[in-house]
């Protein structure tokens, strides 16, 4: 069996450096600050092409203080991060759950205690299908277990020949082979649920 070119970790503070790199790499200039932005989409959109520097500090100091909105899975090749998975407590994405197409999403026995939910996946350019997106949700998968959620929710786009940028919340593919079942399906972002 051949070892894997890569490793999957828990993401915290000594992490910071090679996330950064890997957003700045990719292109991606939101450095996992979306769900936590409280401003209009234009500001958001105007954050994203003028003021990325703020995007990074944020990033940075939420993984350096380990604030649950940098909580997830990386994926590193040597010291390179090329894979990022956010898995947070919901609690720590109301902007997600507030969105008017999740306000009658089931909740997991009347709340969501326990609940963790995956807010988006990004893997280098270079490195996609090559099952770095599957690794990380294994080990989120096994993580959250572990750490005694009830839960694991994503919020996959589900629709035909959608680009890599389009597909940031993951392939409803990735889940549904990973016994994720679909719980609200409002198209084209079902919402697909693992019980433990």
């Amino acid at each position: 069996m051949t070892e894997s070119p890569f490793r999957t970790e828990w993401a915290g503070p000594e992490h910071g450096p090679a996330l950064e790199e890997l957003f700045v790499r990719a292109e991606v200039p939101c450095h996992c600050r979306y769900f936590h932005f409280a401003g209009t989409p234009n500001a958001w959109l105007d954050r994203c092409a003028h003021h990325v520097e703020e995007n990074r500090a944020e990033m940075r100091h939420a993984l350096e203080s380990g604030s649950d909105e940098m909580s997830g899975v990386v994926a590193l090749e040597g010291e390179h991060a090329i894979g990022w998975m956010k898995v947070a407590p919901a609690r720590a994405l109301p902007k997600l759950y507030s969105q008017r197409l999740y306000h009658g999403l089931p909740c997991f026995e009347g709340d969501r205690a326990g609940v963790f939910t995956i807010g988006c996946i990004l893997v280098d350019p270079l490195r996609r299908r090559s099952r770095v997106a599957e690794s990380m949700l294994d080990r989120a998968v096994r993580t959250v277990r572990d750490r005694g959620g009830r839960s694991l929710e994503a919020f996959p786009r589900r629709a035909e020949d959608i680009s890599d940028a389009e597909a940031w919340t993951g392939p409803f593919s990735l889940y549904a082979r990973a016994g994720f079942r679909v719980v609200h399906d409002f198209a084209p972002y079902p919402v697909m649920r693992l019980v433990f």
